[in-house]
């Protein structure tokens, strides 16, 4: 009895720092595992944000482009309004010029008459 009892004495010990360093090596494969599929997560959803930010930064170079194509627009059609507007100044100035012709015209006719 002595001899089983002295042979426990060192396979508790022995049995306890294998079974710790069993639960530590399996608590490590563990934590690697899920940290490896923590950042193949991570990963996929930083990609599929990117990606998404992606098409928003397109999206607003092609709004970008839309405006400076009306802003383009809109100056010309400025630019035409103000020629319009020039020719239209000239249009009454000759059409009063006419007008006072046609009056003094009209004028000197009734005197005459």
């Amino acid at each position: 009895m002595f001899c089983l009892q002295g042979a426990l004495t060192y396979l508790v010990p022995i049995f306890s720092i294998l079974g710790t360093i069993s639960a530590i090596i399996l608590g490590w494969v563990a934590f690697s595992r899920t940290s490896k599929t923590d950042f193949e997560s991570e990963g996929k959803n930083n990609g599929v944000i990117l990606t998404e930010l992606g098409y928003v930064k397109s999206g607003i170079d092609d709004i970008k482009r839309k405006q400076e194509r009306q802003e383009d627009a809109r100056l010309n059609d400025v630019s035409r309004i103000s020629a319009v507007e020039s020719s239209s100044k000239q249009a009454h100035k000759r059409i009063d010029s006419l007008e006072e012709r046609v009056n003094s015209l009209h004028q000197n006719h009734h005197e005459q008459a």
